[in-house]
């Protein structure tokens, strides 16, 4: 197996540079199989001193209990409807099978983590997005405390997408949106999305491996950025406010995560603040 960091050298001006900062990293079902090494690379992470911090998703786990229960899945505007009965197959699957499974993995490679949800020590409070989605959430408010006392006990800290609502109820949040949310509250220094694509391309499908935010809002607008890109192409956006720059990575490359932030080969789309370099296919 190649090594993706090529040389000491090469990496350890990228290891101080992030050493003591935090990574957040958003992982979806798609992109965790057979021979996946983020795991590997999150406890790399852990053992060079930087604090990374795992959001993941998890809806295929979800339709697929959802049918087990003969209830069919509902979408809206790309959106799962949410009724009761749903939030209840999310959380289950969401912040039982889905977190405790990533733990365990990670346990199981030398790791330390400690799963939670957003409604653990009210880490994300939300308000119902849109009545006609049920208990779809979007995030309101953020506290980063009982993610911080985790990395900092030395372990890697899971999160599922659900959030405290009004009275107690669970929301249910895009995890996109929940780790742009995440990431400000933390002001992390990077925030990496792993896709099962090689990142955002043009409209002739030729791979854009930098973005500007401005550019990146003009390709949505203009329809070049669609389907469930969207929401992390506008999360990263978000993210910008506080993060230093934002990465939709391919997960299925070996080694992605170190490949981005230790080496110069990228494997994704990275974007960032600042004025275009140059144009865009949008």
């Amino acid at each position: 197996m190649i090594d993706p960091v090529r040389s000491l050298s090469e990496a350890l001006p990228y290891v101080s540079r992030f050493a003591g900062k935090t990574v957040v990293v958003k992982i979806g079902g798609s992109t965790l199989g057979s021979g996946d090494t983020t795991l590997a690379d999150a406890i790399m992470l852990k053992n060079l001193a930087i604090d990374v911090v795992l959001v993941h998703g998890g809806g295929s786990v979800i339709t697929d209990w959802l049918r087990r229960i003969d209830k069919p899945a509902v979408f809206v505007d790309g959106l799962r409807v949410t009724d009761g009965e749903t939030m209840q197959v999310v959380t289950m699957a969401l912040a039982g099978l889905v977190n405790k499974e990533l733990v365990g993995q990670i346990a199981a490679l030398g790791g330390r983590a400690v799963g939670i949800s957003g409604v653990d020590g009210a880490t994300l409070r939300g308000r119902v997005k849109d009545v006609r989605l049920g208990n779809v959430g979007e995030v309101t408010d953020v506290d980063p405390a009982l993610i911080r006392t985790i990395a900092t006990s030395g372990a890697i800290p899971v999160i599922a997408p659900i959030a405290l609502g009004a009275d107690g109820q669970h929301l249910n949040l895009n995890a996109d949106t929940a780790a742009a949310e995440i990431s400000v509250a933390l002001r992390a220094e990077k925030l990496l999305f792993l896709t099962d694509v090689p990142g955002i391309k043009d409209r002739d499908g030729a791979l854009l491996s930098e973005l500007t935010d401005q550019q990146a809002r003009k390709l949505i607008a203009n329809g070049v950025i669609a389907g469930g890109m969207i929401p992390k192409a506008a999360a990263c956006v978000r993210a910008l406010d506080v993060v230093a720059a934002t990465h939709i990575i391919d997960g299925r490359v070996p080694h992605s995560v170190i490949r981005e932030l230790f080496t110069n080969m990228g494997v994704g789309t990275m974007i960032r603040r600042g004025e275009p370099q140059g144009g865009t296919s949008g």
